[in-house]
């Protein structure tokens, strides 16, 4: 089940459910907007290893927007910090995003209880298309949970995206074994 506005509501009160900044005009009828955060980032090698540390370079969006350029995976963040504690949160692309062509995420949309932090963004676009720091980008959307979880995203020693930080981060995938 999808949680509604007011269900939403109601894990904030209780604090199962963190967004910072809130902002009341974001919550929709069963979701809750995120807003793009300022630093992007873009990898620093034109060729990406899986079992190798890929470094990205950082820089902030400027005042008068930046324009994502096709055939670049560019790292963003959400302006929002979250944590959700009882819920699975997805982040999916708001419709008017999709529409001028962007795509927020090529496969990580969906988040595990116990997920605390700022969400990264692997934005890729169709055409060129100029962005914005604090620009609507994308909606959470909180689904219930069956049954007990035992180890939270934040308590797994396995995590690798447990450090809080406001900045993208880049691929873990070298810490996997294989």
């Amino acid at each position: 089940m999808i949680l509604t506005d007011h269900a939403i509501r109601e894990a904030m009160q209780e604090g199962s459910i963190i967004v910072e900044p809130y902002i009341e005009s974001h919550l929709g009828t069963n979701s809750y907007d995120v807003r793009l955060g300022k630093t992007l980032g873009t990898y620093s090698d034109d060729v990406l290893d899986a079992k190798k540390h890929n470094t990205i370079e950082m820089f902030e969006i400027p005042p008068e927007g930046f324009v994502l350029e096709p055939g670049t995976v560019y790292l963003g963040v959400t302006e929002e910090y979250t944590e959700t504690h009882k819920h699975v949160p997805f982040l999916e692309g708001k419709s008017s995003v999709g529409r001028l062509g962007i795509d927020i995420h090529a496969t990580a949309g969906k988040g595990d209880v116990g997920f605390c932090n700022h969400w990264t963004l692997e934005i890729s676009v169709s055409k060129p298309v100029r962005i914005y720091h604090l620009m609507p980008i994308g909606q959470l959307i909180y689904f219930e949970l069956q049954g007990q979880v035992d180890t939270l995203y934040s308590q797994k020693s396995s995590a690798k995206y447990n450090n809080k930080s406001a900045l993208p981060m880049e691929s873990m995938m070298w810490k996997n074994d294989f």
